[in-house]
């Protein structure tokens, strides 16, 4: 096998551990979650989960950095070469299917927000950073250009538009899964435009 092929062999392992790690998370908790559980739901030996993580802990900290990287290069490739207004909504279209398609990350990212004496804190506050500062490259180029007002405080409103997105999903695909994608943007760009 080429090295190639080992490194995407890796990465689908990772994925499939991400996957299951995160839905047993959210569905059990963190501390009620095992490795033997989450190795038997991505369907590999135990042994491989700790081939590529060295605890629980640090499979959980190596999942909050793959799922908001996740996002994050999602944000970067919604807005490239778009003006303002448009990545502004790009943005939001991008957080909505990102979420759709990685619900229960969502739902655990959103729980783990809240919790301040986590080990994985400095962790999570660092790869929140990260997402909230493309949107709020985002937002700069938009008071610079003159499509947003000059007096926008910019760090709010991108944490703003990160915090709106990610509950507003949440509470979409809890509570109304029968909508509609494009009507759940629509109502949350309108809002954004209104306040902007």
């Amino acid at each position: 096998m080429t090295v190639d092929g080992r490194t995407k062999r890796r990465t689908d392992t990772r994925q499939k551990l991400f996957e299951a790690a995160v839905e047993l998370i959210a569905e059990q908790g963190f501390s009620a979650t095992t490795v033997d559980d989450i190795a038997l739901r991505a369907k590999v030996a135990k042994g491989t989960v700790y081939y590529n993580f060295a605890s629980k802990t640090a499979l959980f900290e190596e999942l909050l950095r793959h799922g908001i990287g996740l996002l994050t290069d999602e944000f970067r490739a919604a807005v490239a070469g778009k003006p303002a207004r448009e990545a502004v909504a790009a943005l939001v279209h991008a957080q909505l299917d990102y979420i759709r398609r990685y619900r229960a990350f969502a739902q655990l990212l959103l729980s783990e927000m809240w919790r301040t004496n986590r080990e994985w804190q400095q962790t999570l506050i660092l790869l929140r950073e990260q997402a909230i500062g493309v949107i709020a490259e985002t937002v700069q180029a938009g008071v610079d250009s003159g499509d947003l007002p000059a007096d926008l405080d910019v760090r709010v409103a991108s944490s703003a538009l990160f915090g709106v997105g990610l509950v507003v999903a949440v509470d979409w695909l809890v509570f109304s899964p029968e909508r509609p994608i494009d009507d759940v943007e629509a109502s949350l760009l309108a809002i954004v435009r209104r306040v902007g």
